[in-house]
């Protein structure tokens, strides 16, 4: 990791095989270095999630017969993982959504505490 780039923040969730196929976890893995690089990334690999916060996106991975989610916040100085889950419907469950609203508000309170 070049000096440069920002840290993974995990506070939710994990890309491993499995469940992950080697692919989706090689591509997971290529997307988050390039957010970590910097890179803002959009469709078909990163879509907006205002709903979660503000700077919150997921990532998309399409898996074998699986679809992936990682919804994620840019910070200044890192790239905050708030979850990592299957996509079973079309919309994003509500309970994540919460889920990853709630994560991010812990996180935000711990780092001001800092």
């Amino acid at each position: 990791m070049a000096t440069t780039d920002k840290p993974l923040v995990w506070l939710r969730g994990e890309v491993k095989t499995p469940p992950f196929s080697a692919a989706a976890r090689l591509e997971a893995g290529a997307l988050l270095r390039r957010l970590q690089g910097g890179e803002r990334l959009s469709m078909p690999h990163s879509r907006p999630m205002p709903a979660v916060g503000s700077r919150c996106h997921e990532l998309r991975i399409v898996d074998v017969g699986k679809t992936w989610r990682i919804v994620y916040r840019l910070e200044a100085d890192a790239v905050v993982i708030a979850d990592v889950f299957q996509k079973a419907t079309q919309q994003t469950p509500a309970r994540v959504m919460a889920d990853c609203e709630r994560r991010l508000k812990h996180y935000d309170r711990v780092i001001r505490e800092e």
